[in-house]
């Protein structure tokens, strides 16, 4: 019986919550067009700002259908693809942004250990 204690203690991860600084977050979504996993995307991050960031953030949705050249400067190769400009380091999160914790991780708001 001991040994199954262990490991499932071993399983159990502890999720930190990362402190936000007063600076300003810049956040780029690249999408192609309102498809609904661009828009899925968008209400996914928009949920996690509100609930993580609260004021301290500009989302800039950037339609690659519009402005494809725009794509160039963060090197996207899939669409949706969150940019985090600011605060450096730039970070990237490619899909619908449906896993929170992924995102929340993928954007430093949340470490596990």
């Amino acid at each position: 019986m001991k040994p199954e204690k262990e490991s499932s203690e071993k399983k159990i991860k502890k999720e930190k919550p990362v402190k936000i600084k007063d600076d300003k977050w810049i956040l780029r979504l690249y999408v192609a067009g309102q498809t609904p996993k661009a828009l899925t995307a968008f209400g996914n991050l928009k949920k996690i700002c509100e609930e993580q960031l609260k004021g301290k953030y500009s989302i800039e949705v950037i339609d690659l259908l519009i402005n494809p050249q725009l794509g160039k400067e963060d090197q996207i190769l899939a669409l949706p693809t969150l940019v985090r400009k600011l605060p450096v380091p730039v970070r990237k999160i490619i899909g619908d942004l449906s896993n929170t914790e992924r995102v929340l991780v993928g954007l430093d708001l949340l470490t596990i250990g």
